[in-house]
């Protein structure tokens, strides 16, 4: 029996472990917070999920790796595809799809579960190192592919009639004026009414948030290149928490 490279609880993707190239900087970021949720739920351990709560502050609750995935990470039938498009987004898309960093589907089915984004960061960085440990912070970098997701989420979520319909109510007001959403003097001008309205939303009842970003943290002791005792957590944001 010949022992294959790879990492623990991705047995079905669209990487092959034993090319050195999927262990490169681009490949690995993607696919080891993968393993680290399966680790996670292999144990026992959720992660932290980052939610917005009715008075538009963040709170943090937890979610299990196999609500996040949509399916079970240790069924025989999960596939993580790497860098792929979640096309259960392209009948809402103008245009070309964006990439995902990780769609989850099921390999028995064919049916796409999940698209999510993957940061993976390192705690503390340069701003905080030098501070206490309980006020280390990390850096999230937030690309355009991530806020189309963010937008794609909440949208593909009110697809129903009636949510449209409520979702309408809320936006109607503020974006019957536009004219062109090009224009940007007039955009910012009317930016706080958008805002308000979508706060509006984000509270309501209409919505169940729904995770969007993998954010596992790489925690060392101070700036130096030794890891902290505690060095592997995993936060999920929601897609209103990120909005």
């Amino acid at each position: 029996m010949t022992n294959q490279p790879g990492l623990f609880g991705i047995h079905h993707s669209n990487k092959d472990f034993s090319n050195p190239a999927n262990w490169g900087k681009n490949q690995f970021n993607n696919a080891f917070p993968i393993a680290l949720c399966c680790y996670m739920s292999h144990v026992g351990l959720k992660p932290v999920f980052i939610m917005l709560n009715k008075e538009l502050k963040i709170q943090h609750q937890n979610i299990s790796v196999s609500d996040l995935f949509q399916i079970d990470p240790a069924s025989p039938e999960t596939f993580f595809a790497f860098e792929h498009n979640y096309f259960p987004y392209q009948k809402i898309v103008d245009g070309s799809l964006e990439s995902a960093d990780v769609v989850i589907s099921n390999k028995a089915t064919g049916t796409l579960l999940r698209g999510l984004d993957i940061k993976l960061t390192a705690l503390p960085d340069t701003t905080t190192c030098h501070l206490l440990d309980q006020e280390y912070g990390c850096e999230l970098v937030v690309r355009p592919n991530t806020i189309s997701y963010v937008a794609l989420s909440i949208a593909n979520s009110v697809l129903e009639t009636v949510r449209q319909q409520q979702l309408q109510a809320f936006l109607e007001p503020v974006c019957s004026k536009i004219r062109d959403w090009t224009d940007e003097k007039f955009m910012l001008l009317i930016i706080d009414e958008i805002k308000q309205a979508l706060s509006q939303f984000f509270i309501s009842d209409i919505y169940d948030q729904q995770p969007v970003i993998v954010q596992p943290v790489w925690k060392t002791v101070g700036k130096s290149s030794q890891l902290h005792k505690n060095c592997l957590d995993v936060f999920v944001w929601s897609d209103l928490a990120l909005a």
